[in-house]
């Protein structure tokens, strides 16, 4: 009987291991930022009296009455961004030149002062409830310099401008991002003054205050991003794109003679890459305008659907984000050619990722951890990023054999790491089957949220393998795809 008890103990303990989890490594994500992993890409919409102006910075002093956009139609804006494969808009809800787009109790500068909706307008709102009823997740921006206010340089501006956080915080609606940049004072109008006005900005702003008690008690769930980073930092260019290894992990650090890091002191040399042991889960958001500028411009062309697809390769696919500028012409409309350039990115991916050629493949791995299903290498294509395939512990270099039915034809494979574990993968490689041996196809370093590995002749073959060649603890993936691009 005691034989017995020992042997069923045994079992169950041996039961018990087997479902234990790795564990996770380094900085993790938070919830929010798991949401904005997932978002992968959204657009940024600019659009105020600087449009009228046909300028990139309003100085301040344009007249209210300009901003009249007789067909504004904010679901023109969101269905076009939705066709376009964009899962969340960022609305810029008060630019540098200080007009408010919604009717703000802290400055007489706001679109009430306009023509639009006879003075009875509220374009944030707007906006907001066009992106919901179309399923897409809802941002606000509201820039820290205003060259209108008469207050910007003072104590009291500083007041204003939490104000003016307070009420997009309070009567929008739940957001996923605030989105703050480093513009840090100038040249502007200031109430008439005209002058140059400089500040500050370790100081000024009291960022930590403001995000503390404003954002992180209004917001819970939105993402601040800025140069610097509390969720998401810029990558450090305008160009949209991340480094080629990219690592989430990341240590703010201030520049030279500067005691702190704050918004417009961050631009390192690290940030397109991240820092492979930095303190802190901080993704990158990569930024790129749909046309050349900021602000909608009649000469201006957007960027081709290749250009957009090469910009959705070398952000999302590196394991950052895709924030794409969106500019409404004077009408309060995006352009034709925007609406069809943003239809043809939408299109290629929808096409592309309608058939996932490893959902039929059969996946072999070199181990499962502790033999138990449910780390099996189904995780890896059951559209469930929670799930995932891992190995025991000692498997510091683990590998994968996709196996199809029969030959198939791909360019493009997509591997997500779970990264509610951490960022694990320092070096893989993947190999395709020809001539009776494994032949190497790509060398990469990191994976994170995905890594898409675009092949510039596509590749035709009965079996490839994904060899795991450098991690400090072993691999744990989310998702496998292998599709071919299709317009």
């Amino acid at each position: 009987m005691m034989k017995k008890v020992l042997i069923l103990l045994l079992l169950a303990s041996q039961s018990l291991w087997a479902q234990v989890p790795p564990k996770p490594y380094g900085p993790l994500p938070s919830p929010r930022q798991l949401s904005w992993h997932d978002t992968e890409l959204y657009g940024l919409i600019h659009f105020t009296p600087t449009t009228y102006e046909n300028k990139e910075w309003g100085y301040g002093d344009a007249d209210p009455k300009i901003f009249n956009p007789t067909d504004f139609d904010a679901e023109q804006i969101i269905l076009a961004a939705k066709a376009g494969g964009l899962r969340g808009i960022i609305l810029v809800a008060k630019h540098h030149d200080g007009f408010a787009l919604w009717p703000t109790k802290t400055t007489d500068y706001n679109i009430s002062k306009s023509p639009f909706r006879d003075g009875k307008g509220d374009l944030v709102k707007e906006v907001a409830d066009a992106a919901r009823k179309h399923g897409l997740k809802f941002g606000v921006y509201c820039s820290p310099w205003d060259r209108n206010s008469a207050a910007y340089g003072t104590p009291a501006y500083v007041d204003m401008y939490r104000e003016q956080l307070r009420e997009l915080y309070t009567n929008y609606g739940p957001l996923f991002m605030s989105w703050h940049d480093g513009a840090n004072g100038g040249d502007g109008y200031y109430g008439g003054a005209r002058e140059k006005r400089s500040i500050d900005n370790t100081t000024y702003y009291d960022w930590d205050s403001t995000w503390t008690n404003l954002t992180r008690k209004l917001q819970p769930e939105a993402n601040i991003f800025s140069d610097i980073g509390w969720d998401v930092r810029w990558v450090g260019n305008e160009k949209g794109v991340a480094a080629e290894t990219h690592w989430a992990t990341f240590t703010p650090e201030p520049p030279k003679g500067v005691s702190k890091a704050v918004p417009g002191q961050a631009n390192y040399p690290e940030s397109p890459m991240g820092m492979r042991d930095g303190k802190y889960w901080i993704p990158a958001e990569c930024d790129v305008p749909l046309r050349k500028g900021w602000f909608y411009h009649p000469n201006e062309q957007p960027k081709s659907p290749d250009e957009l697809f090469d910009l959705y390769l070398k952000s999302v696919g590196r394991g950052a984000a895709l924030d794409l500028g969106l500019a409404p012409d004077t009408r309060g409309l995006l352009s034709d050619a925007d609406v069809a350039s943003l239809k043809a990115l939408g299109n290629r991916l929808e096409k592309t990722y309608a058939r996932n050629l490893a959902r039929d493949a059969y996946i072999r791995a070199i181990n499962v951890r502790g033999y138990n299903s449910i780390y099996g290498t189904k995780n890896l294509v059951d559209n469930n990023w929670e799930s995932y395939w891992t190995t025991d512990d000692d498997f510091k270099e683990s590998e994968l054999i996709v196996e199809f039915p029969e030959e198939r034809t791909f360019d493009l494979i997509s591997i997500q790491e779970n990264i509610k574990f951490g960022q694990r993968v320092e070096g893989f490689a993947i190999d395709v089957w020809g001539n009776d041996k494994w032949n190497e196809l790509h060398k990469g370093t990191s994976i994170g949220a995905r890594r898409l590995i675009k092949l510039d002749v596509p590749a035709t073959t009965p079996k490839l393998r994904i060899r795991f060649t450098k991690m400090p603890v072993v691999a744990v993936l989310s998702e496998l795809g292998v599709y071919k691009v299709t317009d």
